[in-house]
């Protein structure tokens, strides 16, 4: 019987079957076979590789650096003041709080692995000069503001290992030096770095678990503080401080920078999801011992301070004192103990603050500096201030509490510069691609902004109250606050960044309304599908 001949089998269709010859090249074959292999390194490059304990310790790193942001010396005295104010009961928030800002960091680590880039650089490329320009002004008075509060803390905690041998300033001076030989591990590798960040946290967390023990809190509040939520007038202050000395603008950049450290094949979907899990991971454990040190330090204070006449007037600066008169002395004194945690956290904090800054200015000014310039120079711009501001408020202890709440407040009203552009950026599908947040995800992240700026109005509100005076003081304060409410609304409007997923469903239920108060019912259906049609436009 004849066989009809194949095309992709015969290189001479034309021929006749029985003529002798070579048996024809199988290109069809060939292509067939090349397009297997195609479409399964393509199924191959989807597919996420399954959890591995040891790939995870690869990736480990980039969040211990972020989670120092949680523990550094503005942390620690907002803690210390909500457990002498408060007690127990603002640990529920202290949780949340964390958790908020947990998924901040996450969010964070999102644009950093899928994008390359850190967000300072995206934010270069996404906004226009002029607002790039204003922005980076923003984001650098906060890393200011915070490393101010970093270098104190640790010149603090130096003092208190000294028994006030070493001046403050001099303690700043030598928190710099410490700051730069800490930098230069990086020359041997950022896993260098990350180690000795991880031996900070870890003496940290031994001081303040010591002192934990040795104070005995009550389980039972403690346990109740976390769980059953309770906020009266008298701890909205402390409780304010507490949402805010979690979200730390420079973090959220410095985060999504760090995680570029590790290797990873963009073009290999798989892959990348890979690296959001593991730095999700990594961040969520790490924030959950940062959780457990200021839950330590917190309660603490609780226990020794709630209801006695030193609670408010405990800081920083004193609180090694109170600690020594209240605890006592003990196989290592509580007044070191505080000391060593303090000098750890300072440390830590200052590091990852100069870190931050480099990354911060390199990627929204494009510079391309020697590592050593750009250390110095971002150094440089911290710690000539911190030095004027430990000379001028180093009289009073109240002078120090005065500096440490305009710090606050300077830094809680940077918040939404950061926030505003990495919620934009990793709901927007050009840069994100499918890796761009889902629609549940996106409605929490402005829940978080707009509950953030509810925080910023009360905070405006309660500096206006108390530290402005006069017409002409008041009307820069009035300048000043429309300039920022200008430039927040015009990052919240650029390019469509209020989340479409929310708005457009509700919108389209409003529109709904009134067309079935204003619209003939035979009219009513066409009037809604040009509606939808307007939406999805």
């Amino acid at each position: 019987m004849a066989t009809e001949s194949n095309p992709l089998l015969d290189s001479n269709p034309s021929s006749s079957s029985s003529s002798p010859g070579p048996p024809p090249p199988r290109v069809g074959v060939a292509i067939i076979e090349l397009e297997h292999i195609s479409i399964a390194s393509a199924s191959a490059a989807t597919i996420t590789p399954p959890f591995s304990f040891t790939k995870l310790l690869s990736f480990t790193g980039p969040g211990i650096l972020m989670s120092t942001a949680f523990l550094d010396p503005g942390n620690l005295e907002g803690d210390l003041q909500a457990g002498a104010i408060a007690g127990y009961s603002l640990l529920w928030l202290l949780f949340w709080a964390t958790a908020m800002g947990c998924l901040i960091q996450v969010t964070a680590a999102r644009v950093g692995v899928v994008t390359g880039k850190g967000l300072a650089e995206v934010c270069r490329e996404e906004y226009a000069p002029w607002a790039r320009v204003v922005l980076w002004g923003m984001v650098e008075v906060a890393v200011v503001a915070a490393d101010i509060q970093e270098v104190i803390g640790t010149a603090i905690g130096v003092q208190i290992l000294s028994r006030g041998v070493v001046p403050l300033w001099a303690s700043v001076v030598i928190t710099a030096v410490d700051c730069f030989a800490f930098l230069f591990l990086e020359n041997y590798g950022v896993r260098k770095l990350e180690a000795s960040l991880a031996a900070l946290v870890t003496t940290m967390a031994a001081a303040f678990a010591w002192m934990f023990i040795d104070a005995r809190p009550s389980g039972e509040k403690l346990l109740v503080g976390v769980l059953v939520p309770k906020l009266t007038s008298r701890t909205i202050q402390q409780a304010v401080g507490f949402v805010g000395s979690v979200i730390t603008p420079h973090n959220v950049f410095l985060h999504s920078a760090l995680v570029q450290s590790r290797e990873i094949d963009r073009n290999r979907t798989g892959q990348v999801q890979e690296a959001i899990n593991y730095f999700s991971i990594e961040s969520a454990l790490a924030l959950f011992v940062s959780f457990v040190i200021n839950l330590f330090v917190t309660t603490v204070f609780a226990k020794g301070f709630y209801g006695t006449e030193q609670a408010n007037s405990v800081g920083l600066k004193n609180a090694g004192h109170y600690l020594e008169e209240k605890y006592g002395g003990g196989a290592l004194p509580v007044l070191y103990l505080w000391g060593i945690g303090l000098l750890a956290a300072g440390q830590s904090s200052t590091i990852t603050g100069t870190y931050a800054g480099q990354f911060i200015m390199g990627g929204f000014l494009n510079l391309r500096l020697k590592q050593w310039l750009r250390a110095i120079i971002t150094r440089s711009f911290a710690i000539i201030p911190t030095m004027i501001v430990a000379i001028a408020f180093n009289r009073t202890e109240s002078a120090m509490d005065i500096l440490n709440e305009w710090l606050n407040v300077v830094q809680s009203m940077q918040i939404p510069f950061a926030l505003i552009p990495l919620f934009t950026i990793v709901s927007k599908k050009q840069v994100m691609g499918v890796f761009r947040i889902g629609p549940n995800i996106e409605r929490v992240a402005w829940i978080i902004v707009a509950l953030v700026m509810i925080i910023n109005v009360y905070v405006l509100y309660d500096f206006f109250m108390n530290q402005v005076t006069g017409f002409i003081s008041g009307f820069f304060f009035f300048l000043a606050t429309t300039a920022y409410a200008a430039f927040i609304l015009y990052l919240m409007s650029h390019d469509g960044a209020l989340p479409s997923a929310w708005l457009k469903p509700t919108l389209s239920q409003w529109l709904s309304y009134i067309d079935c108060k204003l619209i003939k019912p035979n009219e009513l259906q066409e009037s809604q599908s040009s509606r939808v049609n307007m939406l999805g436009s």
